[in-house]
């Protein structure tokens, strides 16, 4: 039995961004004041962080003064190894597959949760759900490297021999912002955990199911500003980032319809990349405002009545079928498999 909400719903997917996190919190600003209420939430590396955070009962603007005020270069945390002359980095890299620890990163994520009263998933199981699929407020993204799998946590803790309530919120988190070479792996017993963006940055069908939905999935996607131009190949450096960029990208590229451009925003990144820890006061400001203003200009335009008429109304097996085979392929991914219809009242704030 559905529950009226006051309040518009609306389920998030957040792209993976590094410290380009605020630009994510400018847009959620503006979707809050807007009447929107969350739903179910789910992300990538910075956007499990900011998933993470208001699934455990954040505002945007409490985010704001979170995020916003965060020491960034306190991410880069040396450890014992690091500080041997010349080879330390280096054999941190090759023993601990990483160059800094990402203590502090967990330690932060785990302090924030808590200031919320939230410590593991199991705090997060929406009250009266039955369906699994939406027994969890935050679904989370990461990479078993061991196994070459994409996990979606909690879920996907199982294959792993965790209970999916006992698993700490921050650990998952943790797990997805595990930037390849840049912070140590997560190991869990044999297998190595990576950031989630390097399988797929920005899975906006992860709450997709067939029929029509009783309320729209937005994504939050970075856009940079040589987006849709080749990339530069002219040295190693250039080289290396372009394999990165491609690993962090094609794969949603092959697999993000039409549809799903229509329900993204498209927030502007500056020229940020996601490790520059030294960000300036001035360029969060100006992220944080470019995800404001990215929100305001795509609320102009969506209406979820005509994207139902236009994608949703018509049966499009071939998509749900693609969507279910994605889901399929993750680890944790299967119990968001679906196949019967809904049709609901988008006021009502049920299961999908």
């Amino acid at each position: 039995m559905g529950v009226v909400m006051t309040k518009k719903i609306v389920d998030a997917v957040f792209e993976g961004g590094g410290v380009k996190g605020i630009g994510l919190v400018g847009a959620l600003s503006v979707i809050e004041e807007n009447g929107y209420g969350w739903g179910h939430v789910a992300g990538t590396s910075a956007g499990a962080i900011v998933a993470s955070l208001i699934a455990a009962g954040y505002t945007a603007s409490e985010l704001k003064d979170v995020v916003g005020t965060l020491d960034y270069k306190k991410f880069k945390q040396i450890t014992t190894m690091d500080r041997v002359p010349f080879i330390g980095p280096l054999l941190n890299l090759f023993i601990k597959r990483g160059i800094y620890s990402g203590d502090y990163l967990e330690t932060w994520i785990t302090q924030c949760l808590a200031a919320k009263g939230i410590h593991t998933f199991g705090q997060l199981v929406i009250p009266g759900e039955q369906d699994p699929r939406y027994r969890y407020k935050l679904q989370v993204i990461t990479s078993d490297i061991s196994n070459q799998y994409m996990v979606v946590l909690p879920h996907g803790a199982k294959r792993y021999g965790i209970n999916p309530d006992d698993m700490p919120v921050a650990q998952a988190v943790r797990m997805s912002m595990s930037i390849p070479f840049f912070f140590e792996a997560v190991k869990q017993k044999d297998t190595y955990f990576v950031d989630g963006g390097i399988l797929s940055n920005f899975p906006v069908w992860l709450f997709d199911s067939a029929g029509i939905p009783a309320w729209p999935t937005f994504g939050f996607k970075f856009i940079e500003p040589e987006y849709g131009q080749p990339n530069k190949t002219t040295n190693p450096y250039d080289m290396a980032k372009a394999i990165f960029g491609t690993m962090m990208e094609a794969h949603d590229k092959m697999h993000v319809e039409n549809e799903d451009f229509l329900r993204t925003i498209a927030i502007p990144t500056l020229g940020v990349q996601a490790t520059d820890f030294n960000l300036s006061g001035q360029q969060r400001d100006a992220l944080f405002q470019s995800g404001r203003q990215a929100a305001q200009e795509f609320l102009k335009t969506w209406d979820f009545q005509a994207y139902i008429r236009q994608y949703r109304m018509q049966r499009n097996p071939d998509y749900i079928i693609k969507v279910n085979k994605l889901k399929k392929d993750m680890v944790g991914g299967e119990q968001a498999t679906a196949t019967t219809p809904v049709n609901q009242d988008p006021a009502v704030f049920s299961t999908h």
